[in-house]
């Protein structure tokens, strides 16, 4: 998505202010992220005030607020790495189409490469040796 402009049907509530709305996907990430910590610490401090109340020692408290954000903080940002678009690939000319047939040695399973950095790369090891070559060099 690009930076648009807002504009609404009824021209007298247009506002002076005609500088673009960021609108990329990075700035919504961020908004979301500022908005689940608020959450985050005020749902904390609303159990800790709660067994506060309740009657326990304020240390104990503390210390429960303190691991519950912990956890909670750990749990989005393990949830929220899932979330996130794979990055994008290299651009044009840095990887090179090939068509490379390597085969184990030890147990016989096939690989295929199709795209690779260099024009012959290294082979790929499996069953900790490295993978024959099987496509002849004159194919490459």
């Amino acid at each position: 998505m690009t930076d648009f402009e807002p504009t609404i049907d009824n021209p007298d509530r247009i506002d002076d202010d005609d500088t673009p709305v960021e609108s990329t996907a990075r700035s919504r990430d961020l908004a979301i992220r500022r908005r689940r910590k608020w959450i985050m610490r005020a749902l904390v401090v609303v159990v800790g005030l709660g067994l506060w109340v309740q009657g326990q020692p304020l240390w104990r408290t503390v210390i429960a607020m303190a691991l519950g954000y912990v956890i909670i903080a750990t749990g989005l940002a393990v949830l929220g790495a899932f979330a996130r678009p794979l990055p994008e690939p290299p651009p044009p000319g840095e990887l090179r189409r090939v068509k490379l047939q390597y085969r184990c040695s030890t147990c016989g399973a096939e690989l295929r490469m199709t795209l690779a950095n260099d024009r012959i790369p290294t082979p790929p090891r499996h069953c900790a040796d490295e993978m024959d070559l099987v496509t002849a060099l004159e194919d490459v």
